[in-house]
Parts: structure tokens; C-alpha cells; sequence
């Protein structure tokens, strides 16, 4: 599994550290785990809310199975962040490209409002961090009050902790639950539910 984590300006510490903290750890347990930070534009980095740069690589979504959109800023209307990004187009663009058979898109906490505004919500099931929820039912999704939900090829999270409740969900879709397992020992952490998730005949679970 190759997961490439889309890093901006003024996105949110936790929404990036925590679901890169969960995929090294299981590429470091031998799990077949691969992460990276990308960003649009050439950018060598970006920088988080708190100030914390990170290195970014070039954007090559062609190169991953699985995307991972953060938030940030979003219900502050803080700037730089999810809104600023939204406005300026071009993140949204790049995401509505990069839309191919295989690859799963993924949101922690507001950045579901960026893959909104890629139109890669409108009718599907989702969730948000709760204080932009009424923004993202307005953008077309259909919200469901769970903390990971996996619509296929759309899977997305509710606020800045859910990030680890998404990634260590994305472990065991493909490595398997026993996987998942190893990486939440590992980390002492106590995943929290719900899980809402959409089974091939269409019912959920």
C-alpha cells in the first residue's frame, strides 16, 4: 500500500502526523507500508498551523493507491489553510484529475471540504470535523455521524484525532486486520469507533 499525504500551508499538525505516524510504524513493522508527504506546485515544503515545516515531495498521485487530504484552519477561516486552498483552485483541480480506478481518495477532519470542492463528494456518504459539517452536507455529501467512513474509493474522517482512526482503518483494508492490530499495540493506542462502511451489495455495517 502506497500512501502519499497532500501537505499545504496552514493545515493542521495532528491531521498530517498522526495518519504519517501510523503508516511508518507498519512500514517499519514489514507490513507493506509506504508513506510520503506530496505537494502541488513543486513546493520542497509547507507549513502546518503551528508552525511545524514539513518536507513535501513532488505531486505524483499516479505513484500512490491511497491520498490522504488534511484539514486546517477551516472553521477559524484562518489563511493559509482549507479555505484559502479552496479559493485558490488549484488543490481542488489536481484532485479532481488525480481520480482514477484505483486509487482511494482519504480526508481527515476538514479536508473533506477540499475533496467537496473537487466535486468528489456530491451524493456520497462522508464526514467532517463537526463544526463544518453544515458546509459539506451544502456541498452535495450525505453526512453520517461516524468517526471513519468508507465509501470505496472515498474514505473519509471526523475531527484532527480521527487522522489515527482513519490510517490504522486503511491498515487493515489492506493488510488485514491482524496488521492493524500489530500497529495499534505498538502505539498504545485505543482506536475509537464507529466505523461506518459500505459492503459491495451496498449494505453497511
Amino acid at each position: 500500500m502506497r500512501v502519499r499525504i497532500v501537505v499545504f500551508d496552514g493545515m493542521d499538525d495532528l491531521d498530517v502526523v498522526g495518519p504519517y505516524s501510523v503508516l511508518g510504524m507498519a512500514g517499519r513493522a514489514g507490513l507493506g507500508v509506504s508513506v510520503g508527504l506530496t505537494a502541488l506546485g513543486g513546493r520542497p515544503h509547507a507549513t502546518t498551523v503551528g508552525g511545524l515545516p514539513l518536507p513535501a515531495g513532488p505531486w505524483a498521485p499516479q505513484d500512490a493507491d491511497v491520498l490522504i487530504v488534511p484539514g486546517g484552519g477551516y472553521a477559524s477561516g484562518a489563511a493559509p489553510g482549507v479555505r484559502a486552498e479552496i479559493a485558490d483552485g488549484r488543490l481542488p483541480g489536481a484532485l479532481a484529475a488525480a481520480v482514477r480506478p484505483d486509487l482511494v481518495l482519504a480526508s481527515v477532519c476538514t479536508g473533506a471540504l477540499l475533496l467537496a470542492a473537487a466535486g468528489l463528494v456530491t451524493g456520497r456518504p462522508c464526514t467532517t470535523h463537526h463544526r463544518a459539517v453544515g458546509d459539506l452536507v451544502a456541498a452535495g455529501g450525505r453526512h453520517v455521524e461516524a468517526r471513519v467512513v468508507d465509501d470505496g474509493d472515498l474514505v473519509t474522517s471526523g475531527g484532527v484525532t480521527s487522522g489515527l482512526d482513519l490510517a490504522l482503518w486503511l491498515v487493515e483494508r489492506f493488510r488485514g486486520a491482524d496488521a492493524a492490530g500489530v500497529v495499534q499495540r505498538a502505539m498504545e493506542y485505543e482506536r475509537r469507533e464507529p466505523l461506518w462502511l459500505v459492503e459491495p451489495a451496498g449494505t453497511t455495517k
